[in-house]
């Protein structure tokens, strides 16, 4: 959910032909070694982004390659000085942030990089014109002004505690960005950036080339091209990588493991934010129906989920907060009751029909859930769930489609989506729930709607007192147990294989995001090739 964006979903009927299409794609590794050269890599991802502006939200969380934010997260995910010389100074009442920034720094063109440039891309990302779904995420700035060229000043309307967070998005030069339509023009997908990596090229479905910036300012990195081969077939990236067609792939835990005795590779683990959900929207007359909805969140097990389909690497899921976060609620778990999920049908005059399907007032308990082919983790997740609620009586018929079939059917039929986003509650909660946000885009995909959650995200964002955001995010949390708009499965952690050919390679902290920023390249541009000067 990017971003953030929640990804899913595509047709079972494709899944075969997605499968061909993917290992037929373009080849960047060709020579059957990855990439042949010690100063090359290529790696397997399972989505592509939809542009590469950060006006337009690429690069948001950091980790862009191509862009520097003013900070960025270490591998601890503790915000460091990028662009800035240092963390912000900031006022008393939490509403001013100062930024001093880098001198020397260029864009990839040659090009200054100043304070102007931070000014152009939060008030264009601010712009009521700009399609930039996360916008709301930037709601407390009231202002930005630069002051000469080596300072920014940020004012907030309201404090809000992670606004340093949200200095990690990348920073677009306004002499090229700004003289161009910002939604449509040819810097989404030929951007110039201040980052260690350029675009050499992008084709799109099939890969993104990134070469090294030899006047990065951080350094020319050693690793000189970067392939990212978008292969969305979980079979498909793990038969090219066992073929020597790719250094790295994320793989699901299932295909990792057939890695373990290869030597020559390695396999990292990442913990995340990254959960599995069903949305149940509340514009389809069986998921609208909160009996429904709650008996759903019992009948599912997940435990057997984690044990089973993650193979033991993930979490249960009861919301977008992980149960090991320091801000999830205590006594929210939900555990697998099936008994209670057919009481709750029972009580609110869901009677079993003939064939075992529930029915009321003539309305049938059947409602379709979409997931994305070739996505193991999820057809299996939308399998298990469907079995689960089967046994309470409700029919769910599993169907697989492309984002072009299923987006225009968001608002009625449930979807076997992803998001989660680490650092702070806000960031994997508002776009998620918040009732004003329903079908915006990828945004409550459910089209919850829950006043007393819209008002605790409310509190939770405009305090810096930690105390009172703990308790608007309890709330919350107490609500879905309530009202559960979406049925939250596990939090899974990923793996990747890669092979053992760099030093220098870690995870962080992942959130959704299907390896594109995140994965043990995070920080490509400080691998060294292991017989580097051999």
């Amino acid at each position: 959910m990017t971003a953030r964006s929640i990804r899913g979903m595509a047709a079972a009927t494709l899944a075969g032909t997605l499968a061909i299409t993917a290992a037929a794609c373009s080849n960047p590794g060709a020579g059957g070694s990855g990439s042949a050269a010690k100063d090359s890599a290529v790696v397997g991802i399972a989505y592509e982004p939809e542009t590469l502006s950060p006006l337009l939200g690429y690069g948001k969380d950091g980790n862009s390659k191509i862009f520097d934010g003013l900070l960025a997260f270490d591998g601890d995910m503790k915000l460091r000085p990028a662009l800035a010389v240092a963390l912000p100074t900031v006022s008393a009442d939490g509403l001013t942030y100062t930024y001093k920034l880098r001198t020397g720094v260029k864009f990839s063109d040659g090009t200054p990089f100043t304070a102007k440039d931070v000014v152009f891309t939060y008030r264009t990302i601010l712009d009521e014109k700009t399609n930039n779904a996360s916008k709301t995420e930037l709601a407390a700035l009231k202002d930005v002004r630069a002051v000469g060229d080596d300072t920014v000043v940020f004012t907030l309307d309201h404090p809000y505690a992670p606004f340093a967070e949200r200095t990690v998005l990348g920073i677009a030069p306004e002499h090229v960005a700004g003289k161009q339509d910002v939604n449509s023009g040819p810097f989404t997908t030929k951007p110039i950036g201040t980052g260690p990596y350029v675009l050499a090229d992008w084709s799109k479905g099939e890969k993104i080339t990134f070469k090294a910036n030899p006047a990065y300012w951080g350094g020319a990195p050693k690793v000189k091209k970067f392939t990212m081969a978008i292969i969305k077939d979980d079979d498909v990236r793990a038969t090219r990588l066992r073929s020597g067609d790719l250094d790295g792939a994320i793989l699901p835990p299932n295909l990792a493991k057939g890695f373990k005795g290869d030597g020559a590779k390695r396999t990292y683990e990442a913990t995340t934010y990254d959960y599995r959900l069903v949305t149940l929207p509340t514009h389809n007359e069986v998921t609208g129906d909160l009996a429904v909805r709650r008996a759903l969140d019992v009948a599912v097990d997940r435990g057997a989920m984690v044990d089973k389909i993650l193979e033991g690497a993930g979490k249960p899921a009861y919301g977008p907060v992980p149960t090991d976060s320091e801000w999830f609620t205590k006594g929210t778990e939900r555990a697998h009751d099936l008994a209670r999920a057919r009481k709750i049908l029972d009580d609110a005059g869901w009677k079993p029909g003939p064939d075992g399907v529930r029915v009321k007032d003539g309305v049938r308990a059947t409602f379709p859930l979409w997931y994305l082919s070739g996505d193991k983790l999820r057809q299996d997740h939308a399998l298990a769930y469907a079995s689960d609620a089967k046994k309470a009586g409700i029919e769910i018929k599993t169907q697989a489609g492309t984002w072009e079939v299923i987006e225009p059917r968001m608002k009625t039929d449930a979807v076997l989506a992803g998001g989660g986003s680490p650092g702070d509650p806000d960031f994997d909660q508002y776009l998620l729930l918040t009732s004003s946000l329903a079908g915006d885009g990828f945004n409550n995909m459910g089209w919850y709607d829950n006043p007393v959650v819209d008002k605790a995200l409310d509190a939770g964002r405009t305090t810096d007192d930690k105390a009172a955001r703990k308790a608007a995010y309890d709330t919350v949390q107490r609500e879905l147990v309530k009202n559960p708009g979406y049925t939250f499965l596990t939090h899974i952690d990923h793996l990747y294989v890669v092979n053992d050919r760099w030093d220098g390679l870690s995870t962080q902290v992942e959130p959704h995001d299907h390896g594109l920023a995140s994965g043990p390249w995070w920080n490509v541009e400080d691998w060294t090739p292991k017989d580097a000067g051999k």
